[in-house]
């Protein structure tokens, strides 16, 4: 009879799980942010068509701090229309559960420093105090118009 023993490492199967799902995450904003650029110009990457409204005219990359992780969008530059995609607001650099997620830990007593550090080990990258007062100002400011 055999003894073979399969032996599995945890943390290299979560590393794996984790990379797998934030280069998904990855793939489906920017395939989404190629679509909503498609709708815009009513033409595909190099389609020569009278119905077209706008060229593509390259794109730019810009961080996205999600759940997931930090990932790269390459949201698309056009000429002749303005690209405002509805995927992402304007100045947005966070996911707004990561944002809630820091509010949350706030409110409950965890200190500005210990958030830090929670950051960094969840998603990869530390939150300065400053975002975090900021958000927290947000937060109380919402909770004063509720309130009144």
């Amino acid at each position: 009879m055999s003894d073979n023993i399969i032996q599995l490492n945890e943390q290299v199967i979560k590393t794996e799980l984790k990379d797998l799902v934030k280069q998904s995450v990855e793939e489906t904003l920017n395939s989404l942010l190629d679509q909503e650029a498609e709708e815009l110009t009513h033409a595909e990457k190099y389609e020569r068509t009278n119905a077209r409204k706008g060229y593509r005219s390259g794109h730019y990359t810009r961080n996205l701090q999600t759940t997931s992780g930090n990932i790269s969008l390459k949201v698309p530059k056009l000429k002749g229309i303005p690209f405002e995609t509805a995927i992402i607001e304007r100045y947005r650099r966070r996911e707004s559960s990561v944002e809630e997620a820091l509010i949350e830990m706030y409110l409950a007593g965890v200190s500005v420093r210990r958030v830090e550090d929670i950051t960094e080990a969840l998603w990869g990258s530390k939150v300065s105090p400053g975002t975090i007062s900021n958000l927290n100002k947000k937060a109380y400011g919402n909770i004063e118009a509720w309130r009144n």
